[in-house]
This record gives C-alpha cells, sequence and structure tokens, in this order.
C-alpha cells in the first residue's frame, strides 16, 4: 500500500483568524498540498502581506487576504462571498479565529464574555451559514472547527473560553447531521496546549489570576494537563486537518480528534 498523499489542487480554503500562530500554519500546509487559500485576521498589514506573498511564492497557489471582523455577520459573510467571488467556489472552510480571557468568574468582564462568545463560537455559525449554499451546489465540502482540549473539559478562570468550545463541538455535530446526505462533511479538531501568541499571553494572565509565576504555570499549570508534558506542533495540527479534508476522511462526520498529548485521556 502507497503513502498516502492529500492532493488539493485546484480546491479553495478559508481559514479565519490565519494571519499568525495556528491558523497561518494550517493555511500554509493546505498550500502546500496544491490549495488557494483565503486568508483573515488582524495583525500589522505589512506583516500579513509578507505572509501571503511567501504562501504564493513557496507554494505556487494563490493567496489572498480578506480583513472581516469576527464580531460582525455582515462582514462575514463578505468574507465568503469574497471567496466564491475570487476563486470561483470554496471547497475547505476551516474556523479557527479565537480569543482568550483568564479570570475567576465573579470578577469575569461581561465585555469579554460576549466578545470570546461572539468570535470563538458565534463565528462559526455565521461562516457555515454563509459557506454552505456554495457547498451544496458542489455537491461537496469540508468544514473543519477548531475546537480545543476545553471543548471537552474545562479549567477554572477560563469560563467564557470552555463555554464556546463546548459549544462549537456542539454546532459541528448539528452541522455533521445536517450535510451527511450532501457530500460536506463537519469535524472539529480539539489542540491542548500550544505554544501560540495566544499561550503566550495566557501564561501571564494565568499567573496572575493564580498568584504564581509564569514558569510555575508553564509546568504545573499548562503542560500538568499534558501527560507528554510537550506543547502539540503546528505540524501536528496541519497533519489531523489535512487528513479530515482528504479523501481518506470522507467517512468521519460529527467527529473531533484530539491533538492534545492525552490530556482528555485522563
Amino acid at each position: 500500500m502507497s503513502a498516502l498523499k492529500t492532493d488539493l489542487s485546484g480546491q479553495v480554503a478559508v481559514v479565519t483568524g490565519s494571519t499568525s500562530g495556528i491558523g497561518a500554519a494550517l493555511a500554509e500546509g493546505l498550500a502546500a498540498c496544491g490549495a488557494n487559500v483565503l486568508l483573515n485576521g488582524l495583525g500589522p498589514q505589512d506583516e500579513i502581506e509578507r505572509l501571503r506573498k511567501r504562501i504564493e511564492t513557496d507554494h505556487g497557489v494563490k493567496a489572498r487576504y480578506h480583513p472581516a471582523n469576527m464580531m460582525e455577520a455582515d462582514e462575514i459573510g463578505g468574507l465568503i462571498r469574497y471567496a466564491e467571488s475570487e476563486f470561483g467556489r470554496l471547497d475547505i472552510l476551516v474556523n479557527n479565529a479565537g480569543i482568550q480571557h483568564v479570570a475567576p468568574i465573579d470578577e469575569f468582564p461581561a465585555g469579554k464574555w460576549e466578545a470570546i462568545l461572539k468570535i470563538n463560537l458565534t463565528s462559526n455559525f455565521h461562516t457555515i451559514r454563509n459557506a454552505l449554499p456554495i457547498m451544496k451546489r458542489q455537491g461537496s465540502g469540508r468544514i473543519v472547527n477548531l475546537a480545543s482540549a476545553h471543548g471537552l473539559v474545562a479549567s477554572p478562570f477560563k469560563s467564557a473560553y470552555v463555554a464556546a468550545k463546548h459549544g462549537v463541538l456542539g454546532l459541528t455535530k448539528t452541522v455533521a447531521l445536517e450535510v451527511a446526505e450532501t457530500g460536506i462533511t463537519a469535524n472539529a479538531i480539539c489542540p491542548g496546549y500550544v505554544k501560540t501568541p495566544l499561550v503566550e499571553n495566557q501564561i501571564a494572565d494565568t499567573a496572575k489570576a493564580r498568584g504564581i509565576s509564569e514558569e510555575e504555570v508553564v509546568r504545573d499549570v499548562m503542560l500538568a494537563a499534558q501527560p507528554t508534558k510537550r506543547f502539540v506542533e503546528y505540524s501536528q495540527l496541519v497533519g489531523a486537518l489535512l487528513f479530515l479534508v482528504s479523501d481518506a476522511g470522507a467517512s468521519c462526520n460529527g467527529m473531533h480528534i484530539s491533538v492534545d498529548g492525552g490530556w482528555t485521556a485522563k
């Protein structure tokens, strides 16, 4: 049996929150397999443009950028419409955009709760709602939502994030059932701790919330949850994504893949 290869030549992928961290790695992983990609996210425009050009140059695909605000339904709709108008189709939707805030629930700012739910959960609803008509016309499509180990288990001081990620898994299962006979699949990836810019910021916030040092946060809070005692690598998440969007993953629907070093095995 020959090694499985993922050929996405001619396909089009939208990856939200893809200007840095996990999202950028996922977008580049798709591009490396031949997919044209639409980037989305925040950051200095010159850095985003360098990323876009590098993906095109390194992988010989088309890469575009759309600045849709994931808190605004109309802008999210515009993102999906732009993908179709620019590329003529939409094959892969990766919902990755997310933010975090760490605080005890009785001190949790209401505005932070609303923002986390909008960006981490509600934006997924809006992208899927707008993408499905395109995918249904094509008779094919892959939706992959980035949930989290916190979509399966909870941790203190992360009420909004945990609630949102549990919701992402529920949304994923519901969509999977609705599209089961259309040639479209909906699945989720549940990473453990990856050393992203978001996690780097969490280290300081968690240290303050718990009254411990940042070194203790990494050793005794974050990596304590992962039996491997190692951060998850970007490449490992790319591997899970490529499986789900490939022909090999065509019968995976409504499921999640945990890439968490054994965290949720406990």
